[in-house]
């Protein structure tokens, strides 16, 4: 990250920072940085910001105790904005709000594209301590056969009243039909796009 070229001289030493859920990808604030702020926060790992009211360095939550743990940031294509992904510890807004723009931020569907991620990552760079990597290497077959049986199980499941089994085969299913479509090499957004036009009818 500290390889990122920032134009900060564009603004008078400062650049927007806009910051954003790493698992939701809900867009929770956005602040200024200069250098420093920038600096500190690849440092401490917790985003800071250069407050233009009190004129000095403001790590967020410093008072409220609600901290954004940084997990990576990005520089725009002219060099003068940042996009900071962070872990959120409470709410982000001094209003109580779960952000500065008073949304929810309670969906955790956002880590499905870091899963996808680490499926892809497992399909190309195979490990033989990789679950994931045993079953593309078994074959298309072996997968689907994968997905059958975890349909059948979480349709078992939901017979009965115990969540934590019925949760734990939801996941099972989830995890082998992303695992399916990365075999077969199709992506989740072209499943999206189906539905997507099916809802448009």
């Amino acid at each position: 990250m500290s390889d990122m070229k920032v134009d900060f001289d564009k603004m008078n030493g400062l650049v927007p920072a806009i910051v954003q859920d790493a698992t939701s990808g809900k867009v929770l604030m956005q602040g200024y940085m200069n250098e420093e702020a920038l600096a500190k926060t690849e440092q401490t790992g917790q985003v800071t910001f250069f407050s233009r009211s009190k004129n000095r360095l403001w790590t967020k939550g410093e008072t409220s105790g609600n901290f954004m743990e940084l997990v990576s940031m990005a520089v725009d294509c002219d060099g003068d904005s940042i996009l900071v992904k962070a872990h959120p510890r409470g709410p982000v807004c001094h209003t109580g709000s779960d952000t500065c723009f008073d949304e929810v931020n309670s969906s955790k569907t956002g880590f499905i594209d870091q899963l996808r991620a680490i499926i892809k990552d497992r399909k190309n760079n195979p490990s033989d301590k990789s679950y994931t990597a045993s079953l593309f290497a078994k074959g298309i077959n072996k997968v689907a056969q994968k997905v059958g049986e975890e349909a059948v199980e979480i349709v078992i499941e939901a017979k009965d009243d115990n969540k934590e089994l019925f949760l734990g085969e939801a996941a099972d299913l989830m995890y082998h039909y992303l695992v399916l479509l990365e075999a077969k090499g199709y992506e989740l957004d072209e499943v999206m796009e189906v539905l997507m036009q099916r809802h448009k009818k």
